[in-house]
């Protein structure tokens, strides 16, 4: 199979959005990419990202795509979980403490930071409206982690959450009671619990 051929078929794949080490992890040269370009195939959309002509940007991978360290949270995180109707009006990420993420901010991108031992506790792999994979904390790391940033949040927004939450049918308390111990929210976490059960 021929490098277009190959590209073609990963372009195809990927829902007409692909980025740079995927095609050189199928073997393909970077010059190729710019050979598409060229031919109006492809649009570079960021750094190591591109895009075919016909397809969807698709904001949220592209923004994880292009930093790996950073995970959807707090007002994203409840989006994406369905714990709120609001859409969100910037996205909201968690990266571990040490991470520049000043290009984030400048990008109109929430950034959160969080010691590095806890960074990757909850996260899991959820679906951007387009169906393409990205990282998100779970449920109780998010519910935890509004808790933990209550005084920056919306009040309804977060009582809201809370609710939604302890209605769904895949609500995991002992974790969420096990995730604010180690995000040192246990008390006020506890609070809501016996407000809202």
């Amino acid at each position: 199979m021929s490098y277009q051929a190959k590209l073609e078929k990963l372009i195809e794949d990927k829902d007409g959005l692909i980025l740079t080490k995927e095609a050189v992890a199928a073997g393909v040269p970077r010059q190729y990419l710019n050979i598409f370009v060229r031919k109006n195939r492809l649009e570079r959309v960021a750094r190591g990202v591109y895009l075919t002509p016909d397809a969807f940007d698709d904001e949220m991978y592209r923004l994880q795509a292009k930093n790996q360290r950073t995970i959807f949270s707090h007002e994203t995180a409840l989006y994406l979980h369905d714990l709120t109707d609001r859409d969100p009006i910037e996205w909201s990420v968690t990266v571990p403490y040490g991470y520049n993420a000043t290009h984030l901010r400048a990008e109109g991108v929430k950034v959160y930071t969080v010691k590095k031992a806890l960074h990757q506790v909850g996260v899991m792999e959820l679906k951007t409206i387009y169906g393409r994979p990205i990282k998100a904390y779970n449920k109780e790391r998010t519910i935890c982690d509004i808790i933990r940033n209550r005084n920056k949040m919306d009040i309804a927004i977060l009582n809201e959450a809370i609710r939604r939450y302890l209605d769904t049918k895949d609500k995991n308390i002992p974790l969420l009671l096990r995730y604010a111990e180690k995000l040192d929210v246990q008390n006020v976490v506890r609070k809501y619990l016996e407000i809202l059960l």
